[in-house]
């Protein structure tokens, strides 16, 4: 049976899946400028502790770059904001009154948090342009959606998509035929589709040409002060083109956090990340 049979809703089926669906994110409460809040955060598997009483506040409207070595936590915590992981301690506030513990991975993904996996997941059997279309939608069955009329608004909105993700000229070329980098901006485009108000990126540029690489610097830069995003990323080149704010992570707590510039010179992070 395929994802599309089922008539089920997509949002977190399965690891590899990122979460698409109806959000409402415009009751996020910002009034104090944090759009993400997490406080004392810690969770552990059979033993090991992958969150160590974490602490990290992300503002409304930031483009914040999460680097660190392999398990110091990054993919848990993008897990525990999106509702995949439970913490055994701690808080974790979406704007200053949604409580993200509280809430299943579906709820999360309504509430207006979108989140990429490393991996594109993209339907590879309609076009770039059904793609979108299908994110935009409600009632993810295919068969509902791909005959649903669209009208001059949603159309539109597809079409500044398709602009602002570089694949105006691939709108109807099928997704699998497309490049790994083309399939990366497509699946940030259906992201988009939903209007979130904080986008979690998880190495957006791993396997990208020198080109796509260029072309994702422009698209995050365009997209930064528009969206809250957080990404997580090893390409250090690439986080001092987009960064105004760098989280270094370390065995599951903050090392160092600050300007791209400060935190490559603080003697700890070159010990533990930058050095090796």
């Amino acid at each position: 049976m395929s994802m599309f049979d089922s008539g089920q809703d997509q949002i977190g089926s399965d690891a590899a899946t990122p979460a698409y669906g109806h959000v409402a994110g415009a009751g996020v409460d910002v009034t104090h400028r944090a759009i993400l809040y997490l406080e004392d955060i810690s969770v552990s598997f059979d033993g090991f502790k992958a969150l160590d009483r974490l602490t990290l506040t992300i503002d409304s409207g930031e483009l914040r770059c999460i680097i660190g070595p392999n398990g110091a936590g990054k993919t848990t915590m993008m897990d525990v904001i999106t509702g995949r992981t439970r913490p055994d301690a701690g808080t974790a506030f979406f704007g200053q009154t949604i409580d993200l513990t509280q809430l299943t991975e579906a709820q999360i993904a309504q509430a207006g948090i979108g989140r990429k996996f490393q991996k594109p997941t993209v339907f590879e059997q309609h076009t770039v342009f059904e793609n979108l279309e299908l994110a935009m939608k409600t009632d993810k069955r295919a068969r509902h959606s791909l005959v649903a009329q669209l009208g001059p608004v949603e159309r539109d909105k597809i079409a500044a998509t398709l602009d602002l993700v570089r694949l105006s000229a691939a709108a109807g070329r099928l997704a699998g035929t497309l490049s790994h980098g083309q399939k990366q901006w497509l699946e940030i485009g259906m992201l988009l589709m939903q209007e979130p108000r904080l986008l979690l990126l998880d190495e957006p540029v791993a396997g990208m040409t020198d080109e796509e690489t260029e072309r994702t610097v422009e698209l995050l830069n365009e997209l930064n002060g528009k969206h809250s995003i957080v990404v997580v990323e090893h390409d250090m080149e690439f986080v001092t083109r987009i960064a105004n704010k760098v989280t270094v992570l370390h065995e599951g707590s903050v090392l160092a956090e600050g300007p791209m510039n400060v935190v490559q010179q603080d003697s700890r992070v070159i010990e533990v990340y930058l050095g090796r």
